[in-house]
């Protein structure tokens, strides 16, 4: 009797858990050298020739071709991680691959794969609770979110700029978007540009679009703007059927010529008569239009997406019309300055500041697009970061001072669980040992001597990391050389890949379709 189809391939019991945990394995090794202030980078080339640079570990997953399941779940693990908290994607992966490595070992030792499930969820609670142990006193003000910016895009590929200089900008975006009830991360947008160093990199009060204005004649700069968002067509009405018109006279001819003249000014001269300076809308103008209103000194920009018209209103306090007869002054949005700047092929509209606004935009710089996609990558992970160190008000120790830790008290707490769950326990403990193991190779240092003087240290003083600064790798406390991870960061790492290795060791049938 068939129950599957002739073409279906099944893989059960070793032979299944060993293929899933050896693809789980190959993808978190894939970033693992991406890790750290010394982190590589990798090249990426997809069908088509176009080529990315980068050692994001979310970027470089998800553009990685990746058929097999068990593998893609090490992928949804960096996903996750960057939708909840923005950075430590490589740290996440890595850890989820070392959790199945470890788990692995246990199978072959006969350790059933429901215990190990168990030990690793035990552990993973511990773990939790030695990060929360590990959190800092100290109050988490703008020099410390600096601290955790910086230490996030130290390694990333930040141009001509320090990741100094760049945590400045990150921290002023979020906290100009800081409310009484949390942080409007969406708030803040990445507005990338090439064609000048990374150095002219800055931030605006206000969102920036890729619009230019309706008329060459239109101011290319208007101040203190009370400006009008439309969903309305400024130009001669259409029907939606085909129609022929028979005009016997010239006389009839000027007549319907004159017709459609006065209906383009009218809506120009309502337009200009509203008393709006700028006027940004989701339709078409009509040069006849555009042209009136380049005369009465309106800025007007024409056909811009939806989702920009969404960032005009909120940044202004304009409320969107959708007939030119209900515009009313009342509709109006108020800006500092709307300007019209030129960057070689590309045209800009940049919306500042405003009694109402709300937004804030990183416009970045750089010479090549490979720069500026990095720098873009790089900037997005550090606001991410600081906006979540910001909520929730706890940071730990970077360079691999909390995995230590975690690991030390997962240790500790072994000694008293029974049975086997106790190799699952001292597993997940030796799994966490990949981060630091990690960043002292890419270091260039030994990565055992390099854990046992870690352990050592942290044993002698409660906290050591693996501080790189320049050539030197100094063991000593993070904190005290800025370099600091949101707690959050920390914990999501350690739930995620704990789900993600755990779902993976349990399977022991796979059922594959032709």
């Amino acid at each position: 009797m068939f129950i599957m189809s002739e073409d279906s391939q099944r893989t059960q019991g070793r032979d299944a858990q060993s293929s899933n945990i050896m693809a789980g394995k190959a993808v978190a090794e894939s970033v693992r050298t991406t890790l750290g202030p010394r982190g590589m980078d990798k090249m990426l080339v997809d069908s088509s020739g176009e080529v990315v640079i980068t050692n994001d570990g979310a970027t470089i997953l998800n553009e990685m071709d990746i058929e097999h399941p068990a593998a893609q779940m090490i992928v949804e693990v960096a996903d996750s991680q960057e939708e909840e908290v923005g950075d430590g994607t490589t740290t996440a992966a890595v850890i989820a691959g070392n959790l199945l490595g470890e788990a692995e070992d246990l199978i072959e030792q006969d350790v059933h794969a429901t215990t190990i499930v168990e030990g690793y969820h035990e552990a993973s609670e511990i773990a939790l609770e030695a990060i929360s142990e590990q959190v800092s006193e100290e109050v988490v003000d703008d020099e410390v979110l600096k601290q955790v910016a910086e230490s996030s895009m130290t390694g990333k590929g930040t141009g001509g700029l320090t990741a100094e200089s760049l945590a400045e900008t990150v921290v002023e975006a979020i906290r100009h978007v800081e409310l009484e009830d949390g942080v409007a991360r969406d708030n803040v947008t990445v507005h990338t540009q090439i064609g000048a160093s990374s150095n002219a990199t800055e931030l605006v009060p206000g969102i920036v679009i890729d619009e230019e204005p309706a008329h060459d004649g239109m101011p290319s700069e208007v101040e203190d703007a009370s400006l009008a968002v439309l969903d309305v067509e400024l130009g001669v009405r259409t029907g939606e059927i085909d129609a022929e018109y028979s005009i016997d006279s010239i006389d009839q001819l000027n007549s319907a010529i004159d017709a459609e003249e006065s209906e383009v000014r009218g809506y120009a001269e309502t337009v200009a008569e509203s008393g709006a300076d700028v006027v940004f809308t989701t339709e078409d103008v009509d040069d006849r239009v555009a042209s009136y209103l380049a005369t009465e000194g309106v800025l007007v920009f024409e056909g811009i997406g939806d989702s920009d018209a969404k960032d005009i209103v909120s940044a202004t306090g304009a409320t969107r019309v959708g007939a030119l007869d209900d515009l009313e002054e009342a509709d109006f949005g108020q800006a500092d300055r709307i300007s019209a700047e030129n960057y070689g092929d590309d045209d800009l509209a940049f919306v500042e500041g405003g009694a109402a606004a709300e937004t804030v935009t990183v416009f970045v710089r750089g010479g090549t697009e490979h720069v500026v996609d990095e720098l873009e990558r790089a900037i997005g992970d550090a606001l991410d970061v600081v906006a979540t160190a910001l909520a929730s008000g706890e940071v730990v120790p970077g360079a691999g001072a909390t995995e230590i830790a975690i690991a030390d008290k997962i240790r500790e707490e072994a000694a008293g669980i029974e049975g086997r769950k106790q190799l699952a326990v001292n597993a997940f403990a030796d799994a966490l040992d990949i981060v630091p193991r990690t960043l002292a190779a890419n270091t260039g240092r030994d990565p055992i001597d390099a854990l046992v003087d870690l352990r050592s240290a942290h044993d002698s003083t409660g906290r050591a990391g693996l501080i790189t600064s320049g050539e030197e790798v100094t063991i000593d406390d993070p904190f005290d050389y800025g370099v600091i991870d949101p707690a959050d960061v920390k914990r999501e790492a350690i739930e995620s890949a704990t789900e993600a290795a755990t779902m993976i060791a349990r399977i022991d049938d796979v059922i594959a379709a032709e």
